[in-house]
């Protein structure tokens, strides 16, 4: 069984911690419910947290002479130096923080979608930015995951998040082991994981992990989590992980009848036409390893990225990613 590190999140206060919205309203939302016993969360709603009341007039972000402003458009009201303000401690004192799951399209927290006015009177919104929370966030915390929870209820998106959050404490893990042992550990069991996000990523990890240059360790630490936040920026494409399932099936395909080769290449083109899910076909090779007893499989994050009990197959169907 896998020891999993637990990542350590921060997440809008209203996704089911409080009744904090301007509405005095709370949204629960499902994935965020089942990942409350499986991760550390940090809950945040940065309109209270700068002292505004609950319930309370609602926000804007307008646009004057290409500056944005957050205003309380009922009241008058302007808030932009109190959210940037906190914006700023709140992110600066983090720590140890794996990603970011954010309200969507809040002035404050919203990740992309949030409407911009063009000014403070019956003013119509003219483009899409975004929250100033947010904003903060992405600035401090480059390639790191930050989702709102209307995107997380696409399979894909969900499915990356939590590779990311996961392999994101994972590494938090060598880093306080700060050994060069630990870290060639965790970049051999990555690889095939590593394989199918970002090969030309994995090459450059591996370069790192070889240390020529005969770096201190830390530096080396350092290098390696800039170039590991960077192959997981994007989701694997699916052509990326039917290669690594090609290459783990020829790790056992000598052992196997050809009713059973022809059983898995079916499986893995059904997953290429979406008519499957990758979970599927993981489980399907896995059992293989298993059967042989190929441990150089079993022991890498591929087939088991994060906990099982965080699988979860439902799929909004909206704004599927590559």
């Amino acid at each position: 069984m896998i020891n999993f590190e637990k990542p350590r999140i921060c997440v809008s206060r209203c996704l089911g911690f409080e009744a904090c919205r301007y509405d005095g309203q709370m949204n629960s939302q499902d994935f965020i419910e089942k990942l409350k016993g499986e991760v550390e969360i940090i809950t945040v709603c940065p309109e209270v947290q700068i002292g505004l009341p609950i319930p309370r007039e609602s926000l804007r972000i307008i646009k004057e002479k290409e500056e944005l402003y957050l205003i309380q458009p009922k009241t008058g009201g302007d808030f932009t130096k109190d959210m940037v303000e906190f914006s700023k401690e709140f992110i600066g004192e983090l720590k140890d923080i794996d990603g970011f799951i954010l309200k969507s399209r809040s002035p404050s927290c919203g990740i992309k979608e949030v409407k911009i006015y063009n000014g403070r009177e019956k003013a119509s919104s003219s483009e899409k930015g975004v929250g100033f929370f947010a904003e903060a966030a992405i600035k401090n915390y480059p390639n790191y995951p930050i989702e709102d929870e209307g995107r997380l209820t696409n399979y894909k998106i969900r499915e990356h998040f939590l590779t990311r959050i996961y392999i994101n404490a994972a590494f938090r893990g060598i880093k306080n082991a700060n050994t060069m042992g630990e870290l060639v550990k965790f970049h051999s069991r990555n690889k095939m994981l590593l394989m199918a996000y970002n090969q030309k990523e994995l090459k450059e990890l591996g370069n790192i992990v070889a240390n020529h240059e005969k770096y201190k360790v830390e530096k080396v630490l350092e290098e390696y989590e800039r170039h590991l936040k960077m192959a997981f920026s994007k989701n694997a494409r699916y052509t990326s992980n039917i290669n690594v399932l090609n290459k783990s099936m020829a790790l056992f395909s000598k052992y196997i009848t050809l009713e059973e080769k022809e059983f898995i290449r079916d499986t893995i083109e059904k997953y290429r036409e979406g008519k499957l899910p990758l979970s599927t076909c993981l489980y399907m090779i896995k059992s293989y390893a298993i059967r042989f007893g190929i441990t150089e499989m079993l022991e890498q994050s591929f087939f088991a990225p994060y906990p099982d009990d965080l699988i979860e197959l439902r799929d909004s169907g909206k704004g599927r990613e590559e």
